[in-house]
């Protein structure tokens, strides 16, 4: 099916979108371009689709990005090639039980892509880079482990690695006998302040936002959105931001419009060795004034029910994997885990589709939490006997169809086909159809004829809401420079309202 996808304009678009918090700056003076490494992030917080940190390329001229990768583990260090269209860029951390992991990345400038060259799959923590000349790199490298060895964290081995056309370094090619060197000091150098002055000094509208949550339109034209450090923030129509409630312990997370659209309510997320991790309240529209507080009595989604009201789905205490968030539902949907008769742990297999039913008002228009005796257990949550199936985004359809994301539980790791969008009847165990791909869906909504679903790769896909049959498929990508969605509404028939990981919103068509 041809259709004709299109971002119509930006909002929080500006210099450094791309890297967010700026920890590490390097220039090359000779061909004018600035190397941008950001903090090392959850991507759309909390854990849920891992960890990353971006590294951009700026023509320092006009603050362009030129290439973009996203690293595994926290840059500790970059370096321009002399003479090629190469940055090379250290990474590594500590795995929290006694090794220093990361990577050495070739950073191709002009095709944009990124190769990893250490050959061991731990890699090795790299502290610094230098070229000596255009075919000799010096490496400085944490030692491998921390093993009875308490200096490890403040020295490290220092290795010349020598290639004749760096240009063509195949990937996990330099070994350990490349990195063999002496071992001396090896400060670990914060430049974190330098790199923030750097791109400061460049662009006063440098603004490190990160991970739209949630993302909603009032009928006056206005934009709503929830994301890491802001409570919530509202867009005028004319695309400047009206005000914005920051948030140092968290950020928002998901919103409900109250009917008069004179207020919100707005699930806060907090740091897990808070008392509570979560938070609820309700916000002024017009200037941001809390007006109202909740304290849920457990982990909990906030969801905007049919009736236009909200509401509070239980949402297990497995983070991400139990939290089963259904938009404008009849009832109040979740997954419920239940018990052994015997009081064992629940093992795989005794994970349920549950429901609520709306009841009656507890206020004015504070969300409903359900009383355990109102709870009816549907169908086993997963339809296929031997999978385990955890929780996603979801949103009941005009004749009472569940759609929804989720994954299928594997003990290393999503593999291939074991993320799923399925379209279910509450009173059937077996879905309508099911589409199956290899990565996980950040957000999902649909209009009378698609259901569109963003996944943490980058790509969109639009489904036949009636079959599930793939429509159309793309990666999205801002200036030509790869972007990743964490939020999507529909606003319209085939207009789509697009958070993304770098805290821009896209206004989208697709048509």
């Amino acid at each position: 099916m041809t259709i004709s996808f299109r971002i119509d304009r930006i909002l929080g678009d500006r210099p450094f979108a791309e890297v967010g918090d700026a920890v590490l700056a390097v220039n090359d003076e000779d061909r004018g371009l600035l190397a941008v490494a950001g903090t090392h992030v959850a991507v759309a917080g909390m854990h849920e689709f891992g960890r990353t940190a971006p590294v951009g390329v700026y023509g320092i001229d006009d603050l362009a990005c030129r290439a973009l990768l996203r690293a595994r583990y926290p840059v500790h260090a970059m370096a321009f090639h002399p003479r090629l269209p190469l940055l090379v860029v250290g990474t590594g951390d500590y795995d929290g039980g006694y090794s220093f992991e990361g990577e050495l990345l070739l950073l191709d400038l002009e095709t944009g892509s990124a190769t990893s060259l250490i050959e061991h799959e731990l890699g090795r923590h790299v502290l610094g880079l230098e070229w000596l000349s255009e075919q000799e790199l010096r490496v400085l490298v944490a030692p491998p482990d921390d093993w009875q060895d308490k200096d490890a964290w403040s020295e490290g081995h220092v290795a010349v690695v020598h290639r004749p056309d760096w240009k063509v370094v195949p990937p996990r090619s330099i070994t350990g006998y490349d990195l063999a060197g002496p071992r001396g000091a090896a400060p670990r150098t914060d430049r974190r302040e330098d790199a923030r002055q750097t791109v400061s000094g460049l662009s006063t509208n440098w603004d490190p936002r990160r991970n739209v949550r949630a993302v909603e339109e009032l009928s006056d034209g206005r934009i709503v959105a929830t994301l890491d450090g802001v409570q919530l923030e509202t867009w005028l129509p004319v695309g400047r931001r009206q005000w914005a409630l920051r948030d140092d312990d968290g950020g928002g997370r998901d919103i409900v419009i109250a009917a008069d659209e004179r207020s919100a309510w707005v699930g806060l997320v907090r740091p897990p060795w808070k008392e509570r991790a979560q938070a609820l309240v309700r916000l002024a529209l017009q200037d941001g004034a809390q007006l109202d507080h909740n304290a849920p009595s457990g982990p909990v989604s906030l969801v905007r029910c049919a009736d236009g009201l909200p509401a509070l789905a239980p949402a297990g205490r497995n983070g991400e994997r139990s939290r089963l968030r259904i938009r404008r539902g009849s009832r109040v949907y979740f997954r419920e885990t239940v018990s052994t008769q015997d009081g064992q742990q629940p093992g795989s297999g005794e994970a349920w589709l549950a429901a609520a039913g709306l009841g009656a008002i507890p206020g004015a228009e504070r969300p409903r939490e359900p009383r355990r005796a109102e709870v009816d257990l549907l169908c086993p949550y997963s339809w296929k006997p031997g999978e385990t199936h955890f929780a996603g985004p979801g949103v009941e359809t005009a004749d009472g169809d569940l759609i929804y994301a989720g994954t299928v539980y594997h003990g290393h790791g999503l593999q291939p086909g074991g993320s799923f969008v399925a379209r279910r009847m509450v009173a059937s165990e077996d879905p309508a159809w099911v589409f199956r791909t290899d990565r996980k869906a950040t957000d999902l909504d649909h209009d009378m004829e698609t259901v569109y679903v963003t996944y943490d790769d980058g790509e969109i896909v639009g489904l036949d809401l009636r079959d599930g049959d793939v429509r159309w498929r793309r990666h999205l990508a801002v200036a030509g420079v790869p972007v990743v969605a964490t939020a999507l509404t529909v606003a319209g028939p085939g207009r789509l309202l697009i958070g993304t990981t770098d805290g821009r919103i896209l206004d989208c068509s697709a048509v």
